[in-house]
């Protein structure tokens, strides 16, 4: 009875392997952990480089087996399986993203989740995150489709790989009659390895877009792909099945655990993982209960990689949108919880949308244009809701940036850093400017004058009086001294001041190294340093420089002579200034999270962090200031209490991320500074 049902269903008996599913269980899970909890599970991106690898086996293997069936591969119907199988269920959040945006995401995300949003419907998410990830300003709050890069990715594989396939078939059958299989699988592998040497060398120069290009990650769909063509590589007998099984698990779990945001990848690293997926895929024995085919091909297992699709899809939105949900927050219960929706929510998808429209009949049963069709009518519902959201907010958007441009141009009594126990300016008792949902958009608008990380040239822009007698005042540093750009330029224009600006992102003005994401930005950092000091060299000296640092710039000197390390070199940057007064400031706090989403559901007493816990206890550059002699401007006692750091302080929303002060907080900052330029400027 079991023998005859069996054979009554070849196909599924011969393709569906259980142990896959099981796979793909793992590679969801480490990926939903991974964004649940980042510090608990620091390696868990691994999760998509395991579905790339399991896409490219069982997509080969499809396209392989249509080939040895009838001689070619019917493109336009693959595509339309693909389209009918992934954008249903695709579209349907995206949709969900845009309601989100409409309803419930501050009004700041509006122009970044707009424009991947779009980029995800299209499927080119991995290629606008990718050159964005070069743009040191660029690195603002996720979006809710940020995660469809790696389907973006896999739907370019899905349009490549057949191509790619027909026409290695075309070369088997004019050069190789014999054996046609050899130039597919000699192509397969020169692809792959192509891409696995573009992967190595572009992770260290450029590991920030190396992550999301697709050249990059060619070789995983590859690695799988060469498995499906070879299947002779399945390893046989009692025990070696399930010894390398276990072996390309504890690779994939240890890569998990062991990885974090400092492994290089993905370059040579991915290929434990990688190669642990080959391995775990190669091993389907089911015979005993402790044989890895069974240990992954149990029905819990199975049930989690059906729905791993659309759980992927649903995990990440939620996890964006939930701190901005009153009285929901991430706290352990809520996250928890938050994995239960995502499930239940991959369930439904699964079972109403992914389902019945894969096996729809009215697409089914018709030529592939119809589904084409179909799939440009879901692309167009997926515009129209974004294009709704869009012109609903937009209106709004530019409300906000104009009341924060007309409150920046003549702001008003003791806003701000102006006020103080004796300046109490009643107006603003309960005003938050620029508003919690606008805030992490009030930044300052002068990107030409900030090099990005991996980028060495010395940039200068000049602002202020032209007059050749004019005093010259330099802006020099990292980001945090890019955040008093408008301050500065405001001053000089007052105060006819010629400035001029040197700014890197994430490299402050000092001769001690600093980490980085990656090699390439630590050189490019040594590289601007370098250029930086020629051109102090080369131009006329200033009669002050202003610099400023984040307090938390992860420098590389030993632990040991770490504080005198730290402030010899800025004594050494700041003798290449030619005798120029040196003023600067105390960094601000850095919270644990940006407060505009406390802000947006709570009121700013209780949007506060400890005193103790947002404070280095020794700043760098202040303590190499006061031991130089520069003046140091210390506003400590603006942002703090004596045991709380506040995120709103005399009506003036102080925070565009966790650690960057608005473009608006920062002018009310302008005449302390203002004051210690101007009194240097006396001496001089």
């Amino acid at each position: 009875m079991t023998e005859s049902h069996v054979a009554a269903r070849p196909a599924k008996a011969k393709h569906f392997l259980p142990h896959v599913q099981g796979l793909r269980a793992i590679a969801v899970m480490l990926v939903v952990l991974y964004h649940v909890w980042p510090g608990r599970l620091s390696g868990g991106y691994i999760g998509v480089d395991i579905f790339f690898v399991i896409s490219g086996f069982l997509i080969t293997g499809q396209l392989a087996r249509e080939l040895e069936r009838t001689g070619r591969i019917a493109l336009p119907s693959f595509w339309a399986k693909r389209a009918r199988r992934l954008l249903p269920a695709s579209i349907t959040v995206l949709v969900f993203s845009a309601l989100a945006v409409l309803f419930i995401l501050p009004l700041s995300s509006l122009v970044a989740e707009t424009r991947e949003i779009l980029a995800s419907t299209f499927y080119f998410e991995n290629w606008q995150l990718a050159a964005s990830s070069v743009d040191y300003l660029a690195s603002h709050d996720a979006t809710t489709a940020q995660h469809y890069w790696s389907l973006s990715l896999e739907e370019q594989f899905y349009i490549v790989w057949p191509l790619m396939l027909l026409g290695a078939t075309w070369l088997g059958v004019k050069f190789f009659a014999s054996k046609r299989w050899l130039p597919m699988i000699g192509v397969v592998a020169v692809v792959s390895i192509a891409s696995l040497i573009a992967s190595v060398l572009y992770t260290a120069s450029n590991p920030a877009e190396a992550y999301f290009v697709t050249w990059t990650r060619f070789w995983e769909f590859g690695a799988g792909a060469i498995l499906a063509l070879l299947p002779r590589l399945k390893p046989t007998g009692a025990w070696w099945p399930n010894i390398i099984g276990y072996v390309g698990l504890a690779m994939i779990l240890g890569a998990g655990w062991f990885f974090d945001r400092e492994t290089p990848f993905p370059g040579y690293m991915a290929l434990i993982p990688v190669i642990g997926t080959v391995m775990v895929i190669t091993t389907d024995r089911a015979k005993h209960w402790w044989d890895i085919g069974n240990v992954l091909g149990g029905r819990p297992q199975r049930f989690v990689g059906d729905i791993s699709y659309s759980l992927y899809l649903w995990h990440w939105p939620l996890i964006i949108i939930a701190p901005f949900i009153p009285g929901w927050g991430l706290s352990g219960l809520n996250r928890v919880a938050l994995i239960g929706i995502c499930f239940l929510l991959a369930w439904l998808t699964k079972k109403y949308i992914e389902d019945p429209t894969r096996t729809w009949k009215f697409f089914t049963t018709r030529k592939p244009r119809v589904t084409y069709l179909g799939a440009i009518a879901l692309m167009a519902v997926s515009s129209l809701f974004v294009g709704i959201a869009w012109f609903v907010n937009n209106p709004r958007y530019e409300a906000e940036a104009a009341e924060v441009q007309q409150i920046s141009e003549n702001l008003p009594a003791c806003f701000g850093a102006l006020s103080a126990p004796d300046c109490v300016n009643p107006d603003l008792a309960n005003a938050i400017i620029p508003s919690p949902g606008f805030g992490n958009a009030d930044a300052p608008n002068r990107a030409e004058c900030l090099v990005q990380l991996n980028n060495s040239a010395v940039v200068s822009c000049h602002f202020g009086s032209e007059e050749s007698d004019a005093p010259r005042v330099a802006l020099i540093g990292d980001s945090h001294a890019y955040q008093y750009i408008d301050t500065l330029i405001s001053l000089a224009d007052e105060l006819g001041w010629s400035l001029t600006t040197y700014l890197k992102g994430a490299c402050p003005w000092t001769t001690a190294p600093v980490s980085g994401p990656s090699p390439a930005f630590t050189a490019s950092c040594v590289e601007w340093r370098a250029g930086l000091d020629d051109a102090l060299a080369a131009d006329a000296p200033f009669d002050v420089v202003f610099t400023a640092a984040l307090a938390h710039t992860p420098y590389t000197v030993s632990s040991a002579d770490r504080t005198v390390a730290l402030r010899d070199g800025f004594f050494e940057a700041w003798g290449q200034a030619k005798g120029a007064a040196i003023v600067t400031i105390v960094d601000n706090p850095q919270f644990s999270e940006d407060p505009n989403k406390c802000l947006r559901t709570a009121s700013p007493e209780s949007c506060t962090e400890p005193r103790s816990e947002v404070l280095v206890e020794v700043d760098p550059l202040a303590f190499a200031g006061k031991l130089a002699g520069a003046t140091v401007i210390d506003a400590t006692d603006t942002y703090c209490d004596d045991s709380r750091c506040f995120s709103v302080i005399g009506g003036a929303n102080v925070y565009r991320d966790r650690d960057h002060l608005t473009r608006t907080f920062a002018l009310t900052l302008g005449p302390a500074i203002g004051n210690a330029i101007q009194g240097r400027l006396a001496e001089r």
